[in-house]
C-alpha cells in the first residue's frame, strides 16, 4: 500500500513539473493564457463598461437603482469564485472549471446581446420630455438572468486564470524565483491593456453605433478567449486536484477542538508530521511549523487514541499533521489583510456609477463634431494603471532593491499600503472636483436642468480618475501577490476566490452605503446627497468625503495588521533548503511593514 501510494505522488509530480524529455508550463503558455486573458477582459469589460448607461438609456431604470443593480451584480461575481474554486481545487482542475466557466459566461453574454437586439425584449424609447417608460418585469428577467450566467461564468474563470499561469512556473526552480511576480505585472497590463480598447472602441461603438453590435463584438471576443485558452492544452503544467481545501480545514478545526483539553507539547518537534500524505498537497515544499495560534497545534498531538501504526494513514477528523495545521493558520493569518482592500473597492466602485454620471454632465468634446463617450472616461484610469505598471517594473523595482535588497523591490505588503493612501488622495480630489463642477453650473443657471451640458471640461475629472489607476496598480496587485504567495499551495484557488470575495464585499458595501445614503439624507424638501435624477442638486462632495474618511480609519487598520503580520513559512523541496524567494520572505517574518 506504501509502495502504491508513492508511485501515485509520483505521477502527480511528474504530471505537474512535466516529463524529463519537455518539461511543461513556462514562458511558452503565456501566449495562450495572455491571448485568453485579453479576449476575455475585452469582453466582460465591454459588457459592463458602459452598462450603467445601457440600463439607464435602453431600460429606463432611475439611476440609484441601476447603480445598484450593478454593483449588486459585480458583488455576486465576485462572491461566486469562492464556488468555483471549491470546484477546481476539489477534483475538476483549474484548466477545465475555467473552460466551462467561460461556456457558461458565453451563454449569458449571448442573451443580453440578443435582448439589445430584439426591440420587443426592451421598454420603447423616450419621446421628448414624456416620462419613459420603465422595462417590465419579462424584460428585467432577461436582463437578471444574462447577468446571473455572467455571474457564474465568472465564479469559474476570476480565482482560476490567474493562478494557472502562476502555476506554470516551478517555484522549486532558483532560475524562476522571479518570474510569478513579474507574471501578476504581465497579468495585470495584458488586462489593463484590454480594458483600454473596451473603454474606448466598444463604448464608442455602443453610444454612436448600438447596442447591439457594441455587445455582440464582446460575445465574440469571449468566444475567441476559449479557443485560445483551448489550445494550449498540451503545453500547460497541469496541477492535479489534491481534494477539497475545506475538508482538510474543517478537519483541522475539529481535530483541535476535541484535543482542546489536552497539554500542549514543549516541544514542536513531537507534533505528528507525515511526509507521505502531505505530498500531494505540498509539492512546493512543506509549510513549518509557527508559535501563533497554539491551540490549533493540538491537533496534531499525537495520543494512545490515535493508535497509530508504522505506515498507517490516520484518521484526520482526529488527528493532523503539522503541514496541514499550518495551512489553517496561514489562511487566518491572511484574513485580516486581504479585508483591507474591502474599502478601497467601495471607492472605485464609484467610477462605473457617479463618476460616469458626472462625465456625462461635463463637455467632453475633442472637436466639434467628436466628443469622448462618458464610458470612456476610464480610459484615464487603464492608462495611469499601465504606466504605473511599466514604471513600476522598470524603475521603482531597482532603485527599490538597493535599499531592501528584496529581488521584487518592495515586499507586497508595502505595495498595498502604498496603493491605499493614493485611493484616499482620488476621493478627497473626487469631492473638490464636485464642488467647481456644481459651481459653474449655478453660474451658468443649470441646476434644474440636470440634461444639460454644464460648460466645464471633462479635463476636471482626470484627476480622480488617474489617481484611481495608480492606486490600483500598486494595490491591487498587491493585494493579488499576497493571495497567491501567503497561501497554501494547494488552495490557491481558494486563495484568489478570496480576492474576489474582498472585490465583492467593496462592491456590497458601495451598494449598501449608496442606500443608506440616499435614505437618510433625503430631506422633506425633497433633496438629498444622491438624487435619482438631478445630480445638480446633490451632494456628491458629500459622498466622496465620507468614503475618504472610511478609507482613513481602514489605512490605520491595515498598518496594525502588517505590523503584526506573520510570513508564510516554508521548506521548500530542493537541493538548497530554501530557495532565494522564501529567504527574501523568512527574513521579513517578524517584520512589519513599518519595521522594513
Amino acid at each position: 500500500m506504501e509502495e502504491k501510494s508513492k508511485n501515485k505522488i509520483s505521477e502527480e509530480e511528474k504530471q505537474f513539473h512535466g516529463s524529463s524529455s519537455r518539461p511543461k508550463g513556462g514562458l511558452i503558455t503565456m501566449p495562450f493564457i495572455f491571448a485568453n486573458e485579453i479576449c476575455e477582459k475585452l469582453a466582460v469589460v465591454g459588457f459592463h463598461a458602459n452598462m450603467i448607461s445601457y440600463l439607464t438609456t435602453q431600460l429606463h431604470l432611475p439611476l440609484t437603482k441601476a447603480a445598484n443593480t450593478l454593483t449588486n451584480f459585480a458583488g455576486t461575481s465576485s462572491l461566486t469564485p469562492l464556488l468555483g474554486a471549491f470546484v477546481a481545487d476539489s477534483f475538476a482542475g483549474r484548466f477545465w472549471t475555467i473552460t466551462f466557466a467561460s461556456i457558461i459566461y458565453q451563454i449569458g453574454m449571448t442573451l443580453l446581446t440578443i435582448s439589445a437586439i430584439i426591440p420587443t425584449l426592451r421598454p420603447p424609447p423616450c419621446k421628448g420630455e414624456e416620462v419613459c417608460v420603465v422595462a417590465d418585469t419579462a424584460q428585467l428577467s432577461i436582463l437578471y438572468i444574462a447577468l446571473l450566467l455572467g455571474a457564474l461564468g465568472s465564479g469559474g474563470i476570476r480565482p482560476c486564470v490567474v493562478a494557472f499561469g502562476a502555476d506554470q512556473f516551478d517555484e522549486s526552480d532558483p532560475k524562476q524565483t522571479t518570474k510569478t511576480w513579474n507574471y501578476f505585472n504581465g497579468y495585470y497590463f495584458c488586462m489593463g491593456a484590454a480594458n483600454l480598447v473596451a473603454v474606448t472602441v466598444l463604448v464608442y461603438i455602443q453610444d454612436n453605433v448600438g447596442w447591439g453590435l457594441g455587445l455582440g463584438i464582446p460575445t465574440v471576443a469571449m468566444f475567441l478567449s476559449v479557443i485560445a485558452f483551448v489550445g494550449g492544452f498540451r503545453l500547460y503544467r497541469h496541477l492535479i486536484p489534491s481534494g477539497s481545501p475545506f475538508t482538510r480545514l474543517i478537519q483541522v478545526a475539529v481535530s483541535a477542538f476535541r484535543k482542546r483539553k489536552l497539554r500542549m507539547v514543549s516541544d514542536p518537534t513531537l507534533l505528528y508530521t507525515n511526509d507521505e500524505i502531505d505530498a500531494p498537497i505540498s509539492l512546493g515544499g512543506n509549510l513549518t511549523h509557527t508559535k501563533h495560534m497554539s491551540f490549533l497545534d493540538k491537533a496534531a498531538i499525537v495520543t494512545d487514541e490515535d493508535n497509530l501504526k508504522s505506515g498507517q494513514i490516520p484518521n484526520l477528523w482526529k488527528l493532523n499533521t503539522v503541514h496541514r495545521v499550518e495551512e489553517l493558520k496561514s489562511v487566518i493569518r491572511m484574513g485580516p489583510i486581504g479585508a483591507s482592500g474591502i474599502l478601497l473597492i467601495t471607492a472605485y466602485a464609484q467610477q462605473g456609477t457617479f463618476s460616469l454620471q458626472q462625465a456625462k454632465t461635463t463637455n467632453r468634446h475633442l472637436t466639434k463634431s467628436f466628443q469622448i463617450p462618458a464610458g470612456s472616461m476610464s480610459v484615464f484610469t487603464t492608462v495611469a494603471m499601465l504606466s504605473t505598471i511599466i514604471f513600476y517594473d522598470r524603475f521603482l523595482v531597482k532603485i527599490a532593491r538597493k535599499f531592501t535588497g528584496l529581488e521584487r523591490g518592495i515586499t507586497f505588503l508595502h505595495r498595498m499600503g502604498v496603493g491605499f493612501v493614493i485611493s484616499i488622495i482620488a476621493t478627497l480630489v473626487a469631492g473638490f472636483v464636485e464642488i467647481k463642477r456644481k459651481h459653474v453650473a449655478i453660474e451658468h443657471g443649470l441646476l434644474d436642468k440636470p440634461h444639460t451640458m454644464v460648460p466645464i471640461s471633462f479635463l476636471w475629472l482626470i484627476p480622480q480618475y488617474s489617481l484611481h489607476g495608480v492606486a490600483e496598480a500598486f494595490m491591487s496587485i498587491g493585494h493579488l501577490e499576497f493571495f497567491y504567495d501567503q497561501a497554501p499551495e494547494s488552495m490557491r484557488s481558494t486563495a484568489m476566490a478570496l480576492f474576489w470575495m474582498a472585490i465583492s464585499i467593496g462592491n456590497y458595501v458601495s451598494t449598501l452605503l449608496v442606500t443608506l445614503v440616499h435614505k437618510f439624507s433625503a430631506k422633506s424638501d425633497g433633496s438629498n446627497w444622491l438624487p435619482d435624477n438631478n445630480l445638480n442638486r446633490g451632494k456628491l462632495e458629500y459622498f466622496y468625503w465620507l468614503i475618504t474618511l472610511l478609507q482613513v480609519v481602514n489605512l490605520v487598520y491595515y498598518l496594525w495588521c502588517a505590523k503584526i503580520y506573520t510570513y508564510k513559512p516554508v521548506q521548500v523541496h530542493h537541493s538548497k533548503e530554501v530557495n532565494s524567494s522564501f529567504r527574501d520572505e523568512f527574513e521579513l517574518s517578524n517584520r512589519s511593514l513599518v519595521d522594513a
